[in-house]
């Protein structure tokens, strides 16, 4: 119990530190997100509004602040029962972290890329990180879903259902189903303006 704690705060933690405002004070010397829409300090914003160098630091820094806590906890137990008791909230700690930050007067990113360094955490098993992958890859590049809003809200939705129906480990799911519900409250409560969904085919103009 209190090693779970522990990961649990540790990924709190870790994900309370935005490297996307870290990697803007250090390349940049301002905050490049206040000309963002949603002012986001993530990681594609990162990249637009500081540079590739200021992105790739931001990218790394918050898949790492998902990845390690989630890691550390699993390969320190080697019970398979006992390592899913406390899983769902250690891998959800970081993005809630990141969402609501300590050090950041609880205002921070939407989670996107931490939610994957979480889920690389879980390697081996690497069927949510690349079921995650793979609808966002779909929703961008064949049944093409805009804005990014809604795109990500049906990739971590649509991720959620086929981990519950096919992946039959019930620690994993409810992790995934805290981060999407947290996720999908960031996004809610986004202050950029919000568009019409619009669907398209791959071969549709």
């Amino acid at each position: 119990m209190i090693r779970m704690i522990a990961f649990i705060l540790l990924g709190y933690l870790s994900g309370s530190v935005l490297f996307g405002r870290v990697s803007a004070s250090l390349i940049q010397k301002r905050d490049i997100f206040e000309g963002a829409k949603d002012q986001n300090p993530g990681t594609a914003n990162a990249f637009q509004y500081g540079g590739f160098w200021c992105g790739i630091l931001t990218l790394i820094g918050d898949l790492a602040k998902g990845w390690i806590p989630v890691y550390l906890y699993i390969a320190g137990i080697s019970d398979p029962a006992l390592m899913k008791q406390g899983l769902a909230l250690v891998l959800a700690a970081p993005v809630f972290g990141h969402i609501f930050p300590l050090f950041y007067g609880f205002q921070g990113g939407k989670g996107i890329a931490v939610t994957f360094g979480c889920l690389l955490g879980l390697l081996p098993e690497w069927k949510p990180a690349v079921l995650l992958a793979a609808f966002f890859i779909f929703f961008s590049l064949v049944l093409r879903i805009t804005p990014h809003f809604y795109r990500t809200i049906i990739a971590y939705v649509t991720t959620l259902i086929c981990l519950v129906v096919f992946f039959h480990n019930w620690a994993v799911s409810l992790g995934f189903l805290l981060i999407t519900v947290m996720v999908c409250y960031r996004l809610h409560k986004s202050s950029e303006k919000l568009e019409s969904i619009g669907i398209k085919l791959l071969w549709m103009r």
